[in-house]
């Protein structure tokens, strides 16, 4: 059901780096708005990243990685650089029970993650370099529109179109997390380093029936 494409993990080693990608799989999920709980979780995060506002090895290759396909991190960073950016402007979003629970992992890790609505998902989701020509289903000034990536950026999709732009920068709205959702995949991605500590806690804080961690690659 999913799969990290050779030549993006090729091009992370073009650049001096080891990608490593998690799927946690969970069922039978229970989702609502944001609580005094997921609030907590946040906060606790937050003092747990320590200072925010300093450079961190992990985003520093991420930063490397971006330019490698392309894209302006100084523009459009990467998730988990730019949640904390939000954090330390005392600026993080409460979304709903699923959504605060992985943000507090990112910001406590300096991770990128991503969730998605799995009964959403059609076919294989997969990591690969886009031909520029998909279908990104996306909200731009308050409005619905599709767009497309950039050919050669790096992307996830299904066997219908784009779920996320520029590997982990903005993901789509029709995979997205709801409070009807009860099958998810959150997609931990990382670069030189161990990914385990980050996706145990986040199986922890899952309020799930099952709940099982891959790595994919």
């Amino acid at each position: 059901m999913f799969a990290v494409a050779d030549e993006v993990l090729d091009l992370c080693r073009s650049v001096g780096h080891e990608a490593t990608v998690f799927a946690v799989l969970a069922d039978g999920l229970r989702n609502g708005p944001s609580d005094s709980r997921s609030a907590a979780l946040l906060r606790d995060a937050i003092d747990a990243a320590g200072d925010l506002t300093a450079p961190h090895p992990h985003l520093e290759a991420w930063r490397d990685v971006y330019r490698a396909f392309g894209a302006k991190p100084q523009r459009t960073p990467c998730s988990a650089e730019a949640l904390r950016k939000r954090a330390a402007r005392g600026d993080v979003p409460s979304v709903n029970q699923l959504v605060d629970a992985y943000n507090a992992v990112s910001i406590r890790f300096a991770v990128p993650i991503g969730g998605e609505d799995r009964a959403r998902l059609a076919g294989t989701e997969r990591l690969v370099r886009a031909d520029g020509d998909e279908d990104f289903d996306t909200v731009k000034d308050g409005a619905p529109v599709v767009e497309s990536p950039e050919p050669g950026e790096v992307i996830w999709r299904d066997d219908v179109a784009v779920t996320c732009r520029r590997w982990n920068w903005r993901q789509g709205r029709r995979t997205a997390l709801t409070d009807a959702t009860t099958s998810a995949v959150f997609l931990l991605e990382g670069l030189d380093i161990d990914l385990r500590p980050a996706a145990d806690l986040l199986a922890e804080l899952l309020d799930a029936d099952t709940v099982r961690i891959e790595r994919i690659a």
